[in-house]
């Protein structure tokens, strides 16, 4: 509600200086109201307008966001610009280069002193009622994990004696359920003790539904495998959290998926080319557009009824972890590739996991806060949520980045190259959760893996748009945290001339000698 009505009030009285600077600027024109009011009357309704959505979208009236006063006052600038920019790019494509400077520079000039005076005041009194001059503390953790999933294996036991018992699953299995398909059986056998797990705490299905799931008693399996691929299940989250649901603490799951690359290959293989690509391309686009389109996915469900969709390896991994479970095993086998996971929390509480084309993503900014860095995608959707498992599989290559990331599309490595997924952080700059030269906005899994000095140096400043990177070009990840805490303590020293120096020197690795991201 406090902030509800600081955006109005601050709204309102942006209104009233924006009209009492352009009056004053026409008054003081050696000539009549009369000429003028009519003239610019017009103009002065579009420039209010622009002057506001500016506003809006650079956040400049969410004024309890910023602690400090020199932060207030440089958000306030830094919208001010950007309007008048827009009015110049205005002025050039209507030509109206007759405009009378004085009036549009001079309403510009004094709405903003008029705006800075107000803000000053506001903050200043804000300050004092509420003692915003108690410095800000905050405690980072040296390893970051998500608090509902614990990837220690010590942190939990498996439910079972590690001992053969006379009536275990792996019996069952192996003349069964799996009697025809040994390497799946081989598979399973080398990562889950199952001559130690029960028969009666498990249970085999082949269903696509959750009717046969939902009246299972909670927490009463210690093993679950479904023979069914996940593709054809129409709310795949729901499924593994009923799943969740029904398995005791570190209890095993095991299913698996046809993988959007078996079908690819599958393609590629069996028709030419041109015909292949072209199939390629409408499957492409009916199985993962259209699902992810606020209304065409409603009619594209109704359609399919959710059968045969299309998953990659990274949706699919992405969205066990977001539901509770570890990923402990994937192997390929024919043209399935089977999944084992275990069961080490509850289901995310995350209402939002990435999934649409433009995305936000979680970041540490400055004073530890959580900020949301705005991209366009270029990983398969759930991808954030295997941080830990691709930090745990691969290593990191130079530039910091992890090696061999299968959670990257190949359209997105076009994007990469091209920095087209980066483009959207300019509204980042423009609300001023970033600025224009600063270190990465890291994951918390990412900087989690910093020396504790050095995620306290960082949180001291906003993340940038241009980092330290691509002036010193360090080639491993030791080299990386050196060339930021160089940068950083630079800053501290000479805040503007360290901005300017950096900024150039990368723009200048980038073009002339084509600097990259590793």
């Amino acid at each position: 509600m406090t902030s509800k009505k600081t955006f109005l009030t601050f709204l309102f009285f942006d209104l009233l200086f924006i009209t009492i600077a352009f009056f004053f600027m026409i008054y003081l024109k050696p000539s009549s109201l009369k000429t003028y009011l009519p003239q610019y009357i017009q103009p002065f309704l579009g420039f209010a307008f622009v002057w506001l959505v500016a506003s809006i979208i650079g956040d400049k009236y969410n004024i309890n966001k910023f602690n400090k006063l020199i932060n207030l006052f440089y958000s306030i600038i830094r919208v001010d610009f950007i309007v008048v920019s827009m009015v110049l790019i205005a002025m050039y494509f209507f030509g109206r280069f007759g405009y009378s400077r004085l009036i549009v520079f001079g309403t510009i000039l004094l709405s903003s002193m008029l705006e800075i005076i107000f803000a000053a005041f506001y903050f200043l009194r804000k300050k004092n009622k509420y003692g915003l001059d108690i410095p800000i503390t905050f405690s980072i953790k040296p390893r970051y994990v998500f608090p509902h999933i614990s990837y220690d294996e010590a942190d939990f036991a498996i439910p079972v004696k590690l001992k053969k018992v006379k009536d275990s699953i792996e019996h069952k299995l192996g003349i069964k359920y799996l009697v025809t398909q040994h390497d799946v059986f081989e598979f399973l056998n080398s990562q889950i003790p199952l001559a130690s797990i029960y028969k009666k705490d498990s249970l085999v299905l082949n269903t696509h539904t959750l009717y046969n799931l939902e009246n299972i008693e909670s927490e009463s399996q210690e093993f679950f495998m479904n023979l069914h691929r996940i593709n054809d299940f129409r709310r795949l989250n729901q499924y593994f959290i009923q799943v969740n649901k029904n398995l005791k603490f570190g209890a095993y799951f095991v299913d698996c998926v046809r993988s959007i690359h078996v079908r690819y290959n599958y393609l590629f293989h069996k028709y030419p080319y041109p015909l292949a690509v072209l199939l390629h391309i409408s499957e492409s686009f009916f199985h993962r557009v259209l699902p992810k389109l606020p209304v065409f996915k409603v009619f594209y469900f109704a359609f399919t009824k959710g059968r045969n969709r299309t998953l990659s390896k990274a949706e699919t991994l992405g969205r066990l972890q977001y539901c509770g479970f570890k990923v402990k095993a994937v192997k390929q086998i024919e043209d399935k590739l089977y999944f084992i996971t275990r069961k080490v929390g509850v289901p995310s509480h995350d209402t939002d996991p990435s999934y649409g084309p433009f995305i936000k993503m979680k970041r540490i900014g400055q004073d530890a806060e959580t900020i949301f860095i705005y991209k366009f995608r270029t990983m398969h959707p759930y991808s954030e949520y295997l941080q830990q498992y691709i930090h745990d599989e691969n290593e990191l290559e130079a530039g910091g980045k992890f090696m061999d990331d299968f959670r990257i599309t190949g359209w997105g490595k076009v994007f990469r190259k091209l920095w087209i997924d980066e483009l959207p952080q300019l509204l980042n700059w423009i609300r001023g959760d970033v600025s224009l030269v600063g270190v990465r906005a890291l994951s918390f899994h990412y900087f989690s893996l910093y020396p504790e000095d050095m995620q306290k140096l960082r949180v001291q400043f906003k993340p940038g748009l241009v980092p330290p990177y691509y002036a010193d070009m360090p080639s491993s990840f030791d080299e990386i945290i050196e060339s930021e805490r160089k940068y950083l303590l630079k800053r501290k020293k000479r805040p503007v001339s360290t901005q300017f120096e950096y900024f150039f020197k990368a723009w200048w690795n980038i073009i002339v000698r084509g600097a990259r991201s590793k």
